[in-house]
């Protein structure tokens, strides 16, 4: 898949998400270990013909704002580690995955949740596009799994009031099996 149009992360999530975090750069390694499988809820399970390429723990906020009195997502903004905690890729609206190490990146479109109490629910994402031969080049789906946190408000809203509520979570990446 090739990516049509521009990936844009834009800056109020970047710069929440770096503030709230205190972002650094770093990279994931060749030496790396091939990443251990992740248990995921049936309803989440990635077709055959797929294998695990890449596990990264994510902290971020999930950015809500008011519509019609009513508290919607408008994007997440996350940053991904690698096992050393330096940061490896940057999420946000599309959604969209993309390596601060070698520029590749991933849009999905979900196709399956897992709803889970006081929390936003586990996903299958797949693929709608990549950039790049990098990390993410060629990845076909995404799970999101082990979700703490990000919750719209239950308060009433008024105007344009917009809030960022901390999450965590878990992204597996996958990639056709050869």
């Amino acid at each position: 898949m090739k990516l049509t149009k521009r990936i844009a992360l834009t800056a109020a999530g970047l710069a929440a998400a770096t503030a709230l975090l205190g972002a650094t750069t770093g990279y994931a390694t060749p030496s790396d270990p091939a990443p251990r499988p992740v248990k995921a809820p049936a309803a989440l399970k990635v077709p055959d013909g797929n294998k695990l390429t890449g596990v990264y723990p994510a902290r971020g906020v999930q950015t809500y704002t008011c519509t019609d009195g009513a508290w919607k997502l408008l994007e997440p903004a996350a940053t991904l580690s690698d096992k050393r905690g330096r940061t490896v890729a940057l999420h946000s609206r599309g959604p969209v995955w993309v390596s601060t190490v070698d520029g590749s990146a991933v849009n999905a479109a979900a196709i399956a949740n897992s709803p889970k109490t006081g929390t936003i629910p586990e996903l299958l994402l797949q693929a709608t596009a990549t950039r790049g031969t990098g990390v993410f080049g060629g990845v076909s789906y995404i799970q999101r799994l082990n979700t703490t946190g990000g919750v719209a408000p239950t308060t009433a809203c008024t105007g344009t009031d917009q809030v960022g509520v901390q999450y965590t979570a878990t992204y597996a990446f996958y990639k056709p099996a050869k």
